[in-house]
């Protein structure tokens, strides 16, 4: 990747050196032949109320519209509904080739109806320029719970796979060409897996068939500025998927 003045001011200004690009700008991965990527998860069955949530057949049929709607009116997890103040859909391009996938939304994402602002959207958003993105272009935001848990705490497993049908619905919609999960709780959601996120890192993943990277979350590099060349190196390695 053949960086511009900008991304490596951005670069320098996230903690990166710029010659972590230089390591991490490796060819497309290929997988040998006969050596199977990660299968995708599985939903566990009877997870959500019937006709409440997304484990309702008719999601896989509505269209972009008609899911932000059924999202917004979901009922599936009594106390998630309760306590929200709005469900977190998403935000970017509905046809792009980028899909970042969290966790939860958290407080000011449940007052703002959009995930990955305050001080950890600021910095996915200063990674998204390094990579000549940006939120609203090629890019789609979104989490494995459309809603804010009561006091940020993590998803439970029947919450996240009640909300499963509406993730998978976006990606059919989307058609994204790489997926990447920030953090542990995401990564492990969607590949139905209890591996801590470092063995998880660096290995090859398919999730809906579309190639998986997982990395860490932005949150988790404003406690830890050390790790975010790793993040960096995370990020090049999903772009060479589309290369």
């Amino acid at each position: 990747m053949s960086l511009s003045v900008r991304q490596r001011r951005i670069l320098a200004d996230m903690g990166i050196p710029v010659w972590r690009s230089r390591v991490a700008a490796a060819p497309a991965i290929e997988v040998p032949p006969g050596e199977p990527l990660a299968p995708a998860a599985k939903v566990p069955s009877g997870a959500a109320d019937a006709g409440g949530g997304a484990q309702d057949a008719a999601v896989v049929t509505l269209d972009w519209e008609a899911l932000q709607a059924r999202v917004s009116g979901c009922q599936a997890c009594a106390e998630l509904a309760r306590e929200r103040t709005q469900t977190v859909f998403g935000v970017g391009d509905p046809r792009a080739r980028w899909l970042f996938i969290g966790e939860a939304p958290g407080a000011e994402e449940d007052r703002r109806g959009e995930p990955f602002v305050g001080r950890a959207g600021q910095l996915l958003d200063n990674m998204l320029r390094a990579l000549g993105l940006d939120r609203g272009h090629d890019v789609f935001i979104a989490n494995v719970l459309k809603c804010r848990p009561p006091g940020n705490r993590d998803p439970k497993p029947e919450e996240a796979a009640a909300c499963r049908a509406y993730l998978d619905r976006q990606i059919a919609l989307i058609q994204p060409q790489v997926i990447v999960a920030l953090g542990r709780i995401a990564a492990q959601s969607l590949l139905a897996s209890e591996e801590p996120l470092g063995r998880l890192r660096g290995a090859q993943h398919r999730y809906q068939g579309v190639p998986l990277v997982v990395t860490y979350h932005p949150a988790y590099l404003l406690r830890k500025p050390g790790d975010k060349g790793k993040a960096w190196q995370d990020l090049q390695r999903a772009r060479a998927f589309l290369e």
